[in-house]
């Protein structure tokens, strides 16, 4: 008899305990099921019939964004960053509708890449005057010609820009940038610009430009971003962790993603973002 209640007072105890221990780690672990409760959910939108081009980005402004990535040998990237100034400067002679907005070597991520900006100021019409200088301008052909020689790979996309981010203009922000980039699943752009739309608010100090593709690889995003230092990176994210409603942002954004990547660039000395 003594044996059976002893058996029960341990149990009581027991059943007591492990009572007290869920209340205070389901109190603990609230905040992570809330964020993991939107990670779960992607928050749905009216896709509306219009094209992102119209929805997600300011009709008005009828500026079209060349993104140029250029893969350098390793041997050849001072003569290849010689080579694209030369060739920067005959497009502002040649073509008086493309804007040079900025040039970046990458520093974390592949090493012999570069990463280069072009606006297109009157829209398609300018874009398409900036391609066929490429085929029909001989110094043109002959500087690419020259930069063709220092590379193994290069690609272009063209672009528009998020209207909530606005427009790059030349600056300088002391040279240190990070370019991010996402392939999203094809449908979530829209989901995506409603998200960033507000997240942007959050993020406004560092913000440079925001753009999604419109030829090229498609479903793909930039965002680039500038900073005093690496140190100044890592504290400026966790600031804004500290800020509500800057998790719904990340929560609500992640499960549109197939693929993401981050590069650390150093502007280069002819950079009109610096």
């Amino acid at each position: 008899m003594n044996c059976t209640l002893t058996k029960l007072n341990h149990l009581r105890s027991f059943a007591s305990s492990s009572i007290r221990a869920l209340s205070v780690g389901s109190a603990r672990s609230s905040d992570r099921e809330s964020w993991l409760s939107k990670l779960l959910h992607v928050r749905t939108i009216d896709p509306g019939k219009s094209s992102h081009s119209i929805t997600l980005a300011d009709p008005k402004a009828e500026k079209i964004y060349e993104l140029q990535v250029h893969n350098a040998y390793p041997k050849d990237r001072d003569q290849y960053i010689s080579a694209y100034e030369k060739y920067v400067a005959a497009i502002a002679r040649k073509v008086s509708t493309a804007e040079h907005i900025g040039s970046w070597q990458v520093v974390i991520g592949d090493q012999d890449q570069f990463v280069h900006v072009w606006r297109h100021s009157a829209g398609y019409p300018s874009a398409s005057d900036f391609v066929w200088a490429h085929v029909k301008d001989d110094e043109i052909r002959g500087l690419v010609a020259d930069q063709n020689k220092l590379i193994r790979s290069r690609e272009n996309t063209f672009m528009l820009a998020f209207s909530f981010w606005g427009h790059p203009e030349p600056k300088a922000n002391g040279g240190i940038y990070e370019m991010r980039s996402y392939i999203l699943k094809p449908g979530t752009m829209s989901e995506w610009g409603n998200n960033w739309a507000r997240g942007i608010t959050f993020r406004r100090e560092n913000a440079v430009a925001g753009f999604f593709s419109q030829i090229g690889q498609l479903h793909m995003v930039h965002h680039f971003w500038t900073y005093k230092s690496l140190t100044d990176r890592k504290q400026t994210r966790e600031r804004n962790w500290q800020k509500p409603g800057w998790d719904e942002c990340v929560a609500y954004t992640v499960p549109l993603i197939r693929e993401m990547r981050s590069r650390w660039l150093f502007a280069l000395p002819f950079s009109p973002l610096k």
